[in-house]
């Protein structure tokens, strides 16, 4: 059976709702079961998890289907863990600065001014880096192992 030059509709869209799931059910994790307090603002952090899941899986499950052509089961799962955790991560760091970003949007100075391109390149790179001390770690250890097991499925599945 020849390879498809997509992947199905089902996959990637059943698998965007599953994952985006899955990167939410990790954060409730992180907050709920290991007592990573965060604030009152769970639900909203919650549905950013989950939007870059969805977005993530969206965006990397094109990129892996190109390598699934052409790669051995080893390289599909490094595809797998690679592509998904960078590009879930990426989804899920960019939706919170751009909520941070918004946040401060009120201070911010009129838009084509040079005052307010700093301010935009300092408040993204703000929003980054407290996502990075503070949010990579709602992800671990149970997006981690989500990560790893649907690796695994989905490399032998290729096969």
């Amino acid at each position: 059976m020849p390879r498809r030059p997509l992947p199905s509709v089902q996959l990637w869209m059943g698998g965007s709702l599953a994952w985006a799931l899955a990167m939410a059910a990790s954060f409730q994790l992180s907050v709920h079961l290991f007592g990573r307090a965060t604030s009152s603002h769970d639900l909203a952090l919650t549905l950013i998890y989950a939007a870059g899941g969805l977005i993530g899986w969206l965006v990397a499950l094109p990129l892996i289907h190109v390598v699934e052509k052409r790669g051995g089961p080893q390289t599909v799962l490094a595809a797998w863990l690679l592509l998904l955790g960078v590009v879930t991560v990426g989804a899920i760091s960019g939706i919170y600065a751009l909520q941070y970003r918004s946040f401060y949007a009120h201070w911010h100075a009129p838009f084509p001014s040079r005052i307010w391109v700093y301010q935009q390149i300092f408040t993204t790179a703000s929003a980054l880096y407290q996502f990075a001390v503070l949010g990579l770690r709602h992800l671990l250890p149970a997006g981690l192992a989500m990560l790893l097991v649907l690796s695994m499925v989905m490399a032998r599945r290729s096969r």
